[in-house]
């Protein structure tokens, strides 16, 4: 049983660390092409800024997803339930 909760807490620490990272990276290069399609065409501002920070929210919902699952890791482990004594 102690190994199931020690790998659930791995598990669990990697989504949401994992989860992190990578929308870091999303919405860093998110910002940087956003900055280089409004100095090409700064006219386009408005609707490039609009579609940016509908993406910036779909990027952003991934840790939150992983943030979700890690918690049903830690606190209610469907794994726990299917150790046999």
């Amino acid at each position: 049983m102690e190994s199931v909760v020690a790998f659930s807490a791995l598990a669990a620490g990697i989504m949401v660390g994992l989860g992190a990272l990578g929308a870091g990276v999303g919405i860093g290069i998110l910002g940087s092409k956003f900055l280089e399609g409004a100095a090409r065409q700064p006219e386009l501002v408005p609707m490039l800024q609009a579609r940016m920070f509908l993406m910036l929210g779909l990027t952003d919902a991934v840790p939150i997803i992983a943030i979700a699952f890690a918690a049903l890791m830690m606190f209610a482990n469907p794994f726990l339930g299917q150790i046999v004594h």
